[in-house]
């Protein structure tokens, strides 16, 4: 028979967790509760894909990122992590806002011992450097290139009058350069409906865009039902589309961008000759504690 502290310490046992240390961070803003937020998770080391699918789904942002140091150093003495991000339904390969939070919670919470660290993705290795306007993020550029207009989905997206309309391979994305400023900030998708339409290119999502007024060289909308987001707040993502585009455009390499969400976000896009675009954003961290799993 079984003592009753012995069940007692049984019990301890089976209900152990493990203690994560999480952040919520706003990102590409400098004000709480604006621009996009993510959860950022610090590990020690990895954990399984579907415990990682679970938490992002618990935590019902449009992404929650996984960190952890690669090598045999403290997280203060890293310069090198693994990066992966989740929405609450799937992987996704490359997230800005979400890259943007954990250079913030690193840099400004671990207090790594460094002003520029790296982190391992499925979209390769990314640079994170503090900047004196915020955190810049090295990206592989996405030049978006003519596609046939899939005129079911622009309806679906509720675009009637439209300037371009490209697609940007590594990033699964359609771009619309609507005709005005108003067209991108009225614009109202029918989600259901974007999911359901059927079109001949791979697509995750769809970003609207539009030439911006001073101070912003251009702003845009981004939407991806497929993925679980609809509408997303701010979408480092896309600007790897937008940067390049624009730039043409613009006859521009370094420009205001300005993400017309109901949150609203900002940033700075600088297109470099190494095929990289490096987004320059700011984040707040509005929430820290333990995630117990």
């Amino acid at each position: 028979m079984i003592a009753s502290g012995e069940v007692e310490v049984i019990q301890m046992v089976k209900t152990a967790r493990r203690a994560i240390p999480i952040y919520q961070v706003d990102a590409f803003t400098d004000e709480a509760f604006k621009g996009n937020p993510a959860a950022v998770c610090i590990l020690q080391n990895k954990l399984k894909s579907e415990l990682m699918a679970k938490i992002a789904s618990e935590m019902k942002l449009s992404e929650t990122a996984f960190t952890y140091p690669l090598g045999n150093k403290s997280l203060q003495e890293t310069k090198a992590f693994s990066l992966r991000w989740f929405t609450p339904r799937v992987e996704v390969s490359l997230c800005g806002h979400a890259t943007l939070a954990t250079a913030a919670v690193l840099f400004r919470e671990i207090k790594v011992n460094a002003n520029e660290i790296e982190f391992r993705t499925k979209s390769g290795n990314l640079a994170a450097k503090e900047d004196r306007r915020g955190i810049r993020l090295g990206f592989p550029s996405d030049n978006p290139t003519s596609v046939k207009t899939p005129s079911p989905l622009l309806r679906a997206v509720g675009v009637k009058n439209f300037t371009n309309v490209l697609y940007g391979r590594n990033t699964k994305s359609l771009l619309i350069h609507l005709s005005s400023e108003e067209d991108v900030h009225n614009l109202k998708p029918d989600y259901r409906l974007m999911e359901s339409t059927t079109v001949e290119k791979e697509i995750e999502s769809v970003i609207v865009t539009a030439k911006g007024s001073h101070p912003y060289d251009f702003i845009s909308r981004f939407f991806s039902p497929w993925i679980g987001i609809n509408e997303d707040p701010v979408t480092g993502a896309a600007h790897t589309v937008l940067a390049p585009y624009w730039s043409k455009l613009l006859n521009k390499n370094e420009m205001r961008a300005y993400q017309a969400s109901t949150r609203g976000g900002e940033l700075t896009v600088r297109l470099k000759p190494d095929n990289i675009v490096e987004l320059i954003g700011n984040a707040v961290v509005v929430l820290k504690g333990r995630l117990m799993i």
